[in-house]
């Protein structure tokens, strides 16, 4: 009873204690941390008797990392038991952590199943978010609720993809600062490992954590001249259009390296640190999936990944996240407005393009004017300018609103015959005329119109997310809950705009999909207008870099229609549904008359200035319906 506990290291205990089963690894049986050497560090900087307060892991899949920080909480179960919180992006995500990685720890794991009462047992404290253990208790729960990250003290700390939490958690600020915040009382005994695979470069918590530690990388020989050096992707070589031939360069003598040399070379890898930490307690490591053993992931899929991915930038993003370990740069520079104007379409302003599938509106409030850009849209998210429209007049007054009420009624002549309405506009309620904006808007009553307001939401989950019942003033009563209003993550669609306005054709006689067509009869003001805005990087209080929207020039409201209108293709449906949605918008376009009837995507408007027609229902729509409560 008084002799001290055993001195060991999570890697050792793992090697001792830790069984995989099938249901949680591809490799069941006992653990062997010579299949991945490189986490042998990792883990233990995690144990008690090493010195490090936060390390940090910034990684690529399939190396390994999750499976760490479960032999760490297995650790401190069975030999540094203390209160423990393990949090992951959302209360569901831990739910989910719960079932498919805790309980297999506890029932695969001879040296655990001890420890924690069987789930089914009276008064056991196992529970889904919750496992109680002689000396401390297990406590899973979500970074978007504030009140489990402030439940309890707890000594260690374990949070998982750190990049996926919300920026503030109602209100109460970041949920990493509300976690820390819970181990403060532990003092120099405490411990914080803080796992991710990276997101957007100036946004990513992990990059930001990791950039504040000593950076280590994982140094390997060359089998050939020993040289040590870290994998870099840029090494990797192979022939275009064959990724069996890929070899990987060394960087010392460029012999080519073979990937049957890799178990060799990460057996006799080690960790060195590539700069100064701000925090001596802070450790950081980052590893991409160019080190993953042989039989998990390639470097041939690797490179194949790469071939797929090219001219899509969403895959590529997805590559550079989950492959390299790396951020993926936004490109927010402003395009050229001179190369705008020169790439300019010989097409009619107010006439839809014969490929064009659907329409949406971007609507600007200003003081004295309501801006309305209807684009055109395609798959793959091409899209033409239809019409720049500006309506005189103050947004408190009445005229102005059924002017939109009218230019929303309207039919579009489309190229090759045939008609398109509005399917969907978005209005910015943002300004000082808000709440007339929302009186106005109700007194509409068009299932078309979608009020919104505008917000950086960089760490939003959606980048359209509502509505939101607020109250609207219409003829001077006020209706509560009167208006559903949706909040639109400007930045999310700003990079998403100059994504498409960067694309080039080369000499290629196609337009890229994506490809922002415009008119030739469109003001260079407007062209102006389209790139007004720059995203910068800039401190914030802390230190941290973090990047904001500037503008280059006063007027922006083409920019902001044009978010605006893609807002309102996501509301749509095209973003959740893809193929499925645009096969539906060719299926009713070809179905339609060709004459002279409008494609209708949408539901039509009441006249302006006259009250909504009264819906009539069938008799007896109220009358009690036999057995509807079973």
């Amino acid at each position: 009873m008084l002799r001290p506990p055993p001195q060991l290291t999570v890697s050792a205990w793992a090697e001792q204690h830790r069984i995989l089963g099938s249901r949680a690894s591809s490799e069941p049986g006992p653990w062997r941390t010579s299949r991945t050497p490189y986490l042998r560090d990792v883990m233990d900087a995690l144990s008690a008797v090493h010195p490090a307060r936060r390390i940090v892991f910034m990684k690529g899949a399939q190396v390994g990392a999750t499976e760490a920080g479960n032999n760490w909480l297995g650790y401190i179960l069975h030999h540094v038991p203390a209160p423990v919180l393990a949090v992951q992006p959302t209360v569901e995500l831990a739910k989910r952590f719960s079932r498919q990685r805790i309980d297999p720890l506890l029932e695969e794991t001879p040296a655990l199943r001890e420890r924690v009462a069987p789930a089914r047992a009276r008064d056991s404290g196992n529970t889904m978010l919750s496992k109680e253990f002689p000396g401390g208790i297990l406590v899973l729960t979500g970074a978007n609720s504030a009140v489990g990250l402030r439940s309890m003290p707890a000594r260690f700390l374990f949070l998982d993809e750190v990049d996926a939490y919300p920026g503030d958690i109602e209100g109460e600020g970041d949920p990493i600062a509300l976690a820390e915040a819970r181990a403060r009382t532990f003092g120099w005994r405490r411990k914080a490992f803080l796992v991710s695979t990276p997101t957007i470069a100036g946004r990513s918590r992990i990059e930001r954590e990791y950039a504040a530690s000593d950076q280590r990388r994982y140094f390997l020989p060359c089998p050939q001249c020993g040289a040590m050096q870290w994998l870099k992707f840029e090494r990797l070589i192979w022939e275009k259009g064959d990724p069996r031939s890929v070899r990987y360069h060394c960087e010392d003598c460029d012999t080519p390296i073979e990937e049957h040399h890799k178990t060799a070379m990460l057996a006799a890898g080690e960790w060195r640190a590539t700069a100064e930490a701000e925090n001596p307690h802070t450790i950081g490591f980052h590893i991409s999936a160019l080190y993953s053993p042989v039989g998990w992931l390639s470097w041939e899929q690797i490179a194949r990944d790469w071939e797929a991915a090219q001219g899509k930038a969403e895959d590529l993003k997805t590559f550079r996240n989950t492959v390299l370990g790396e951020t993926w740069q936004d490109r927010g520079e402003a395009p050229d407005w001179e190369r705008l104007v020169e790439r300019r379409e010989d097409f009619q302003l107010g006439i839809v393009a014969q490929d064009a599938l659907v329409l949406t509106a971007g609507v600007d409030v200003q003081d004295d004017r309501l801006e309305c850009d209807i684009w055109a849209w395609a798959e793959g998210y091409s899209s033409w300018l239809v019409d720049h429209i500006v309506i005189a007049g103050s947004p408190r007054e009445r005229a102005p609103w059924d002017a939109l009420a009218e230019l929303l009624a309207r039919d579009w002549p489309r190229a090759g015959g045939g008609a398109m309405r509005i399917a969907k506009a978005c209005v910015d309620t943002g300004g000082r005329d808000t709440a007339a904006v929302y009186g106005h808007l109700r007194r509409l009553r068009d299932p078309r119109i979608a009020p919104t307001k505008g917000v950086d939401g960089w760490n939003r989950a959606q980048p359209v997310q509502g509505p939101t019942p607020v109250d609207a003033l219409v003829d001077g009563r006020k209706l509560r809950r009167g208006l559903k209003l949706w909040t639109v993550s400007v930045s999310t669609w700003k990079v998403d705009l100059y994504r498409r306005l960067w694309l080039g054709r080369g000499e290629a006689a196609e337009f890229p999909p994506g490809w922002v067509h415009l008119p030739q009869g469109i003001e260079v003001e407007w062209v102006k207008q389209l790139v007004a805005e720059q995203l910068h990087q800039v401190k914030d209080r802390r230190g941290f870099i973090r990047q904001e929207w500037a503008k280059l020039r006063d007027r922006n409201e083409a920019l902001d229609c044009a978010v605006l209108a893609r807002a309102a293709l996501w509301l749509l449906g095209a973003d959740r549904y893809g193929e499925r949605f645009w096969h539906r918008l060719r299926e009713d376009i070809a179905n339609a008359p060709v004459e002279s009837q409008a494609v209708e995507t949408a539901v039509p408007v009441a006249p302006p200035n006259t009250e909504p027609p009264p819906v009539m229902r069938r008799p007896g729509w109220l009358a009690p319906r036999g057995g509807w409560l079973r």
